[in-house]
């Protein structure tokens, strides 16, 4: 409810920066190992802008995927089911280099 809460508060300010009366899409990148639910995001998202000017805004979520940098040959790979162990040296000194952030990638306003 919190990363909701901080998102909307977000939102609120970059619609009054910009001038934005209306708001009908937010895209968001959501890493992979990031702790957020999308579900879970999207219901208390609905919840909390119920009856504001927010409501019925569409939140599309695009999964990133997790990525790390090996440390020792400095490949970069994906990360298959959180396991830290690169795949061309098989060295565990992983750099994470996506997939652990949310962000707000646009918004589409009128």
């Amino acid at each position: 409810m919190s990363i909701a809460k901080s998102l909307i508060d977000i939102i609120y300010e970059e619609m009054a920066k910009n001038n934005a009366r209306i708001l009908r899409t937010v895209r968001l990148n959501v890493g992979e190992m990031s702790a957020i639910v999308p579900e879970s995001l999207k219901f208390c998202f609905s919840v909390l802008t119920a009856k504001t000017a927010l409501e019925g805004v569409r939140l599309i979520m695009n999964i990133v995927p997790l990525k790390g940098c090996c440390q020792e040959c400095k490949g970069i790979f994906k990360i298959e089911n959180f396991c830290f162990i690169c795949p061309t040296c098989g060295s565990g000194q992983i750099e994470t280099i996506e997939g652990r952030d949310l962000s707000i990638v646009e918004m589409e306003v009128e």
